[in-house]
């Protein structure tokens, strides 16, 4: 049992570590905004659907479709399940404030933090099912997301959904191997090569963001502790015992944990510059989520790998 947690809780470490090296290079001025912009870019448009992709070159079996199956009603649920507690529990007067607190419980930081981990004590196997949890979020937050944000349906747009990088990547991966197609070396190198960019990278990401937040700000900030112990407790651990009692057992269980333990979504502060919605509490979110994961993630984790 211990060694379950430990083994979790180093992986866990391993993030962290490269986090820091993030937040070093940010502190002695190798990382500015221009680049973590254009680094961002290359993780959501070039390495993960690369990792998507890497990870659904396998022989098709009626069990694999079964349990990809199951891991999308698991992402699924996450996400109504998110959104039910969020309109449930998390209330403030100011518009914004409830906007992004709600946000908050629901989007998780499926590609940057879960899908590192998943790859970290999965391997390919955990990848798998974790991009289908990447797909799900991906649509539900280009349309509940996008919508919650900016006030109104306005904003929505079909196209974007289409197009998001997460979910073209499964798209391809999914048309690759329903049609039983395996990518000559020529082109699955350099997809490897690719993926292999999609756990250092988005934690450099991170330790930047960590490195320019105010964390006594972040901790005075009472009305975001309510969102936090949604995100990284109260729903994954919901997520663990309704799949438990389904008898969801093995990958498909850790996987969609993974994904529903991660800390708030980055998008969370990229969404409230974008539709002007307190970006103050919205870095407070990510940062103390974050940080707060490092306990709560392999405790978590670690338990469902028990099971």
């Amino acid at each position: 049992m211990i060694e379950n947690f430990l083994t979790v809780g180093t992986q866990v470490l391993v993030l962290f570590l490269l986090i820091g090296v993030g937040v070093i290079c940010t502190k002695t001025k190798l990382l500015t905004a221009t680049a973590v912009r254009g680094m961002a870019d290359v993780v959501l448009y070039f390495a993960t659907p690369c990792v998507i992709i890497r990870s659904f070159q396998r022989p098709l079996t009626a069990s694999l479709m079964k349990d990809l199956g199951i891991a999308a009603l698991a992402a699924i649920g996450v996400h109504l399940l998110g959104i039910a507690l969020a309109h449930l529990l998390c209330h403030d007067k100011d518009e914004s404030r409830r906007a992004l607190l709600r946000f908050g419980v629901v989007f998780s930081n499926a590609g940057y933090m879960a899908i590192p981990l998943q790859q970290a004590i999965l391997g390919d196997d955990g990848v798998f099912f974790g991009a289908v949890f990447v797909a799900v979020f991906n649509i539900v937050l280009w349309t509940y997301g996008v919508g919650i944000m900016s006030g109104g349906a306005k904003a929505l747009s079909l196209r974007k959904v289409i197009l998001t990088p997460g979910l073209v990547g499964v798209t391809l991966g999914l048309i690759f191997l329903l049609c039983g197609i395996t990518l000559p070396t020529v082109i699955a190198s350099p997809i490897s090569h690719l993926a292999n960019l999609n756990t250092p990278v988005p934690m450099l990401i991170i330790g930047y963001y960590l490195a320019g937040a105010n964390i006594k700000e972040a901790l005075r900030d009472r009305s975001a502790y309510l969102t936090i112990a949604l995100r990284l407790a109260v729903i994954p651990l919901i997520t663990l015992g309704v799949l438990w009692l389904c008898g969801i057992r093995g990958t498909v269980l850790v996987s969609a944990v993974i994904g529903a333990s991660a800390p708030v979504a980055t998008a969370t502060t990229m969404f409230a510059a974008k539709f002007d919605r307190s970006p103050t509490l919205s870095v407070n979110l990510v940062v103390l989520s974050t940080l707060l994961s490092a306990v709560t993630m392999p405790l978590i984790v670690g338990l469902a790998s028990l099971c």
